[in-house]
């Protein structure tokens, strides 16, 4: 793990690889999405992910944050690619910077989901497709994930 002034310092100067999860119930389709605590899209509701550490690869990295964002131990199944996506921020957890993601976004598929942990993100609620492409505080780069052309800024 960085100390907080290193990673200013990457965040200011280069991209960061993360992983999101797509977390999709199995028997309607419905979308969990999380109110985001902090910078940046803090207040808005988004998928679950985070950046993917050094020397971590993709499926420890999706392990690691099925377990600190979702409460799951282990996977349920095989979490299925979607495409890369990049998301550019005027801001980030740091005042004065911009944020720069290079997205790996992955289907989850679950057949239930208890309480997931609050730390990353203050409630959960599980969105139909329609609503939330139809919801103002869903996150644009959301919506993105579940349109043709979403490859975009």
């Amino acid at each position: 793990m960085l100390d907080r002034e290193t990673f200013r310092c990457v965040v200011a100067h280069a991209p960061l690889v993360s992983v999101d999860l797509i977390v999709r119930r199995q028997d309607d389709g419905a979308v969990l999405l999380g109110r985001r605590v902090n910078e940046p899209a803090k207040g808005q509701w988004f998928t679950t992910g985070g950046r993917v550490f050094k020397n971590e690869t993709i499926d420890e990295a999706q392990q690691r944050l099925a377990r600190e964002e979702l409460g799951l131990e282990t996977l349920p199944g095989t979490p299925q690619f979607l495409g890369v996506f990049e998301h550019f921020y005027d801001n980030a957890v740091f005042e004065g910077v911009t944020t720069h993601y290079v997205n790996l976004a992955y289907w989850l598929f679950v057949d239930a989901l208890a309480s997931p942990p609050r730390v990353q993100h203050d409630g959960y609620r599980w969105f139909s497709i329609d609503e939330l492409l139809a919801a103002p505080d869903v996150h644009p780069y959301v919506k993105n994930y579940f349109k043709k052309d979403h490859h975009g800024r």
